[in-house]
């Protein structure tokens, strides 16, 4: 039997203590086509892939005190720099395009750490999507 106040024990765990707030901005269920595959039957045509982002603002983002979207990662330049990304390079493994689309985010958007989901499409009967999702931050 449980009498009040019941006797607890306080957790200590040094991962909670506080940490910066991580903003991002997201772009979910993007499908593009994209040249990406190894086999032969691969190579002839492009794939729709379906993409899954996280794209962390700067600690220093004006975005919140000025609503500017100067001020901010614009989600349409991301979305068109990896459609000019995809046109242009061609992908043996979808681990090999989420690294180079989350190199290209860290570089040129100046994100401090991003996440990214591929995903191939009805490549394989049984499966709907297969994948891979990485997380990269600059160094």
């Amino acid at each position: 039997m449980l009498r009040w106040p019941w006797p607890y024990t306080r957790i200590r765990d040094e991962s909670l203590r506080e940490s910066p707030a991580l903003d991002v901005v997201f772009i979910r269920q993007l499908r593009l086509q994209a040249w990406i595959g190894l086999y032969r039957h691969e190579k002839i045509a492009p794939q729709t892939i379906e993409l899954d982002l996280e794209v962390a603002l700067p600690a220093d983002s004006a975005v919140f005190r000025t609503g500017k979207v100067a001020d901010t990662i614009d989600y349409g330049v991301v979305v068109e720099h990896i459609r000019a990304l995809l046109e242009k390079e061609r992908f043996g493994l979808v681990e090999s395009l989420a690294e180079r689309v989350a190199d290209s985010i860290l570089r040129d958007f100046g994100s401090p750490r991003v996440k990214v989901s591929v995903a191939k499409l009805g490549v394989l009967r049984e499966v709907r999507q297969v994948g891979v999702s990485i997380e990269r931050s600059r160094a």
